[in-house]
């Protein structure tokens, strides 16, 4: 049954056919009438037309078909809550190795992450890649190291490992084989504290031995000697003495020190609990090391303020600490022939900090040295360090002892004008003294 609509459609077709038809008689009749041979002519033109008009309109054109746009796989709300709850970058990858989703994590360890991007977009490490693709063909988690030269140097680990979220078969349902993993966690672990921690303790074990070996070595030598060639010989009896002398006091030193720095970082997490005055602790140290400013030709001068600075610290620590700071001043720094020591305070009357300075007029330590002078046996000058009796270990024990009593320890040295050490501790408060 035709609607009316149908109706009107075939009408507009059918009017200009019936219009052409009207005008074609008309014509021909006024034409026959005036020249019969020119009617013909204006006849087959408008038949031609009418046949034009009558065809049916072409077919449009198919449209093509709508592209295929391949979906991403559902991630359920829970694993993209665990993802961004765990403590370390993770990334939630499809089989292929897309990404699901990502922490916010990823971003400050690793980069930005964009969801459906492929991994090698992120990560640039053929052995990750490769591992992530094994994990997700054969279902076995796999852990991989690697380390970055650039922007840091920096070792990370990460772990691989399969999930089925969506069950057993849940590879199966999308066209893959049955039993295989429909996701793939990918989660990575900073070990560059942990590999800079161990080289730390490769190098202290092989410094340690070296600093051992050298006297032993030199002990060693001059007994085979006495035993030998210079048995019968007394004065070269007594230079070997005193040479051996020197060298086992050298070890006995270096195990103080050792020791000491290993009881001090035993302790590194417990702030000492006992109130001692740090000015009198200090005067103490100065008295006890005048006789060695004097045979060196050092004038030793000690500034100490009348307000007393009660602290919270170990008093044979401290005793330590100064003793190491004076006497480096002393032994390296004689060439200016002072060394000043200050005892100060700064800050609010109810949050006092003692500041403890101590001053050479040597000739300084280079710049580039400074960084790394509290390293263990870190030393500017090997020979002068040695030839002083030094152990490398005398600026490491003083900065533990001034990180056990949360201090702080500053070093300035101005090219060619001696080098200042600056200890800052802050003092037990008003109401702390009350309470005790």
């Amino acid at each position: 049954m035709s609607t009316p609509f149908a109706f009107r459609r075939r009408w507009r077709r059918t009017l200009p056919v019936v219009a052409l038809v009207a005008a074609a008689c008309g014509v021909g009749i006024a034409a026959n009438l005036l020249q019969p041979a020119f009617a013909v002519v204006i006849l087959l033109a408008l038949v031609a037309g009418l046949a034009f008009l009558s065809s049916p309109p072409p077919a449009p054109a198919e449209a093509p078909p709508p592209a295929v746009v391949p979906t991403r796989p559902r991630v359920e709300p829970v694993a993209s809550a665990l993802v961004a709850a765990l403590p370390e970058p993770a990334l939630l990858l499809t089989p292929e190795g897309d990404i699901l989703c990502a922490n916010e994590r990823v971003a400050l360890a690793i980069g930005p992450a964009r969801l459906g991007d492929p991994l090698s977009f992120l990560v640039r490490v053929p052995e990750v890649l490769e591992a992530v693709h094994n994990s997700a063909r054969d279902g076995i988690p796999r852990r991989v190291e690697f380390g970055e030269k650039i922007p840091l140097d920096r070792w990370l680990e990460a772990h691989i490992v399969p999930l089925h979220l969506h069950g057993e078969n849940g590879m199966a349902s999308r066209g893959g084989r049955p039993g295989l993993p429909d996701t793939v966690l990918l989660t990575f672990r900073d070990l560059t504290q942990q590999r800079r921690v161990e080289q730390m303790r490769a190098d202290f074990v092989a410094n340690a031995s070296h600093e051992l070996r050298t006297p032993l070595a030199s002990l060693s030598g001059f007994i085979e000697t006495l035993l030998g060639p210079a048995r019968n010989d007394t004065s070269a009896r007594e230079r070997f003495l005193g040479i051996m002398g020197a060298q086992a006091r050298r070890m006995s030193r270096l195990i103080d020190d050792l020791l000491s720095l290993s009881r001090i970082e035993l302790n590194a997490h417990m702030r000492p609990e006992t109130q001692v005055e740090v000015g009198t602790i200090v005067g103490h140290v100065c008295e006890t090391l005048s006789p060695l400013a004097r045979d060196r030709g050092v004038e030793l001068k000690l500034t100490r303020t009348d307000e007393p600075l009660p602290i919270y610290g170990d008093r044979d620590e401290l005793i330590r600490l100064f003793e190491n700071l004076v006497e480096n001043a002393l032994k390296y720094g004689a060439s200016g022939a002072r060394v000043e020591v200050t005892v100060g305070a700064e800050g609010a009357q109810d949050a006092r900090t003692a500041v403890i300075s101590v001053r050479d007029f040597g000739p300084g330590i280079p710049p580039e040295h400074l960084p790394r002078l509290t390293e263990r046996f870190y030393r500017v000058d090997v020979v002068a360090s040695r030839d002083q009796g030094g152990t490398g270990l005398g600026l490491a024990i003083v900065k533990h002892i001034v990180a056990r009593h949360r201090g702080k320890l500053g070093i300035e040295s101005p090219p060619g004008d001696g080098a200042t050490f600056t200890v800052r501790i802050g003092c037990v408060s008003k109401a702390e003294k009350i309470a005790s």
